[in-house]
C-alpha cells in the first residue's frame, strides 16, 4: 500500500486550525505531513529565522491516519523565499531544527544556482504569479544531486487567476524535467483547500505528469525528500533521531555513521 504525503500545510499561529489540518489530512488518508514556516528576508531589514514549535505543544494527541491503525508522522519544514543570494545561508545553525529545508527562488539566476549547488530537499515553485524566466536545463543538475521540485495546488482552489498561474508554471516545469523529481503539495492555509491523494494525482494529468510520475509526485518522491534530508543533515555532521513524531535528538558524528543513519531512518512504506 502506498504512503501518501502532504509536505506543505501552511503554518499558522492559530493552533485549532492547524490542529484541523493535521486531523484532515489524517482523514484523507495522508501518513505524514510538514508543517511549512515561510521565511522571506528583506532587503534592509534584519530578521530572525521563525523556530518551529514542537509538535507535541501545536495538538495534544495526533490522529490516526484513516484506514490504518497508527498516529499521522509531522514534521517541520524551512522554506527560505530568495530575492537575492544573501538570503540563503549554507550553514545556518537554525536551519538544523528543522526536518525539511526548502528554498524558493524568484529569479532565473537563483533558480540555476539552487539547482546546481544549494544544499536543500525541496526547490518550491512560485504559483501565485507569472514566472519571469523559462526553465531549461538546470533541473538536470537538481535531479541529479537528490533534490526535488515542488509544485502546491491550493492557490488554484481560492483565485481562477491563480489557478492559470498554478497550470501554466507547472507544465513548464514537467516540460523541463520530464515529470521526475517533483512533488505536488497543498500549501493549505485551512482544512477546506486540502484534497485527497488520488484527486492530487488526477490534478497533475492535468499538469503532463503521467499515471506513474503522478502518483509518485504524492507517495514515493515524497519518501525521498524525507531520506534525502535525513542524508543531508548527516552529511553535515548531526544525526537526527525521530522519537514519538515530535522529539528530537542531537549526537555527535563518530566513525560508520552513515550507515547508521540509514539504518535508523523510520520505515515510511508498508
Amino acid at each position: 500500500m502506498s504512503v501518501f504525503m502532504d509536505l506543505n500545510l501552511t503554518h499558522t499561529t492559530d493552533q485549532n486550525r492547524l490542529q484541523a489540518l493535521i486531523e484532515t489530512a489524517a482523514h484523507l488518508g495522508y501518513s505524514a505531513v510538514a508543517v511549512n514556516y515561510v521565511f522571506e528576508p528583506m532587503a534592509k531589514k534584519k530578521q530572525e529565522i521563525p523556530s518551529p514549535t514542537p509538535i507535541n505543544e501545536l495538538i495534544d494527541q495526533l490522529p490516526i491516519i484513516q484506514g490504518r491503525s497508527r498516529p499521522i508522522r509531522v514534521l517541520n519544514r524551512l522554506t527560505v523565499v530568495m530575492s537575492d543570494s544573501g538570503h540563503f545561508r549554507p550553514n545556518a545553525a537554525e536551519y538544523r531544527c528543522f526536518d525539511l529545508l526548502a528554498v524558493q527562488p524568484t529569479t532565473e539566476k537563483l533558480f540555476h544556482a539552487a539547482c546546481m549547488m544549494f544544499d536543500v530537499d525541496i526547490i518550491s515553485i512560485s504559483v501565485t504569479e507569472k514566472l519571469p524566466f523559462f526553465f531549461k536545463r538546470a533541473p538536470v543538475n537538481a535531479v541529479d544531486r537528490g533534490v526535488v521540485f515542488e509544485v502546491s495546488y491550493s492557490a488554484a482552489i481560492r483565485d481562477s487567476t491563480m489557478r492559470r498561474y498554478t497550470i501554466a508554471n507547472a507544465v513548464s516545469l514537467m516540460d523541463s524535467c520530464k515529470g521526475k523529481n517533483v512533488i505536488l503539495s497543498s500549501a493549505a492555509e485551512k482544512p477546506l483547500e486540502l484534497r485527497g491523494p488520488y484527486d492530487i494525482t488526477n490534478l497533475a494529468l492535468l499538469f503532463g505528469l503521467s499515471d506513474g510520475d503522478a502518483k509518485e509526485a504524492v507517495s514515493t518522491t515524497c519518501r525521498s525528500v524525507v531520506l534525502h534530508a535525513e542524508t543531508r543533515k548527516t552529511a553535515s555532521g548531526i544525526i537526527y533521531t525521530t522519537k514519538s513524531g515530535s522529539e528530537q535528538q542531537e549526537a555527535p558524528p563518530t566513525e560508520g555513521d552513515a550507515p547508521a543513519a540509514k539504518r535508523a531512518r523510520p520505515h515510511l512504506t508498508e
